[in-house]
């Protein structure tokens, strides 16, 4: 099963702004640039992917065409542990991609296994479950109210927790904007905070323990996850789960420390950020031996949040599916509406990735081929 063609198409979706209602004005986003690739076998099997491209599709695009195409093509499409790690050999002698680049052609190669193997891609990996609990994450909102509806309206659908990025203007706003939320959905309904790493560790610490007054389960990345010094002093300092490592590049061999030398609770990681399915399997295996869960991360786009629900039901130490919210804002580039009913995501049994992408939009959204 020799993979004869690898196509990159960047793209950039217009039809969607993130800017109303939350802080995101300011970063003069035109609606989302993405990029596809799409590996076809010498048998004329072929699987498809998003890929997260930042800025800019078409130089996301070329960086990845250029150091990719000759590693995978006239490859074995099932060889995927040999192409994951000669493409670190690859990207290390001077491609230096970003660290999203590789996640989409390996998510590619295990669809294609699963395709071939006539099953769904958590079965294909593995399978542990057929449910997850699904919590939603907030935006960067403007004021307490807005937080508050939204956690209430999160209660009310019936999903499992609610995560907070707070504003970020002072440490002092954002307690009070947790507490009002925790006066708004009652004791039982759980919480998690992300402030999205720019405090200080006094700041930090004072966070964490207000959130630990406040009963919240876990305060996610306050501190930049390369400062392993400043995290594990936290991580000592405050009863309530650290957790980071959701942008750290080349998983799991980032990750080892974090998790043998107890930096953070509990480990992130990503399809898109992390190397793919296998870069996912093998930060939350290793996790896993440590007695630590490996909270699986939104990767942003549909197509990619439904890969991310498969390695969810493919492993154990992972609590939840998590989507962005408001969700209608990130309902693109699948066919058909993620499988999330009333707080539970249920995962598809159709052989590889279970649904089809959108490919009238994604045709729409193509600025260049590659």
């Amino acid at each position: 099963m020799r993979i004869a063609t690898v196509d990159i198409r960047c793209c950039h979706h217009r039809e969607v702004s993130l800017a109303e209602d939350t802080l995101l004005g300011t970063s003069n986003r035109d609606g989302f640039e993405f990029v596809v690739y799409t590996l076809t076998t010498e048998e004329g099997l072929s699987a498809s992917m998003f890929g997260f491209a930042g800025r800019s599709a078409r130089g996301s695009g070329e960086l990845a065409a250029a150091a990719l195409k000759p590693l995978l093509i006239g490859r074995n499409a099932l060889d995927r542990e040999a192409l994951w790690h000669e493409f670190r050999k690859v990207d290390r002698f001077w491609s230096h991609l970003p660290i999203y680049s590789y996640g989409p052609a390996d998510v590619c190669l295990w669809l294609l296994g699963a395709e071939a193997a006539g099953q769904p891609l958590h079965r294909y990996i593995g399978g542990c479950r057929t449910e997850v609990p699904t919590y939603l994450s907030s935006m960067f909102l403007k004021t307490a109210d807005d937080y508050v509806a939204k956690a209430v309206a999160a209660k009310a659908g019936g999903y499992a927790a609610y995560k907070l990025h707070p504003p970020g203007r002072s440490v002092g706003e954002d307690i009070e904007i947790h507490a009002a939320v925790r006066a708004a959905v009652g004791a039982e309904f759980t919480l998690m905070s992300d402030p999205v790493a720019f405090m200080t560790l006094d700041e930090a610490i004072r966070y964490g323990r207000a959130l630990e007054r406040l009963d919240y389960r876990w305060l996610e990345e306050p501190i930049p996850d390369e400062n392993f010094s400043a995290l594990r002093e936290l991580s000592r300092a405050l009863d309530i789960p650290v957790i980071g490592t959701e942008v750290l590049a080349k998983h799991p061999y980032s990750v080892a420390e974090c998790v043998a030398g107890r930096v953070v609770d509990a480990v992130r990681a990503d399809v898109s950020w992390a190397g793919g399915v296998t870069g996912v399997l093998k930060t939350a295996h290793l996790a896993e031996s440590f007695h630590m869960n490996c909270e699986i991360h939104s990767a942003i786009f549909q197509p990619l949040e439904l890969v991310n629900l498969h390695l969810c039901a493919a492993v154990k130490n992972c609590s939840y599916f998590e989507l962005l919210c408001p969700r209608e804002k990130f309902e693109f580039g699948l066919a058909s509406p993620l499988p999330v009913e009333g707080g539970i995501a249920t995962l598809p049994e159709k052989p590889g990735l279970g649904a089809e992408l959108d490919w009238d939009l994604i045709d729409n959204a193509t600025v260049a081929q590659l």
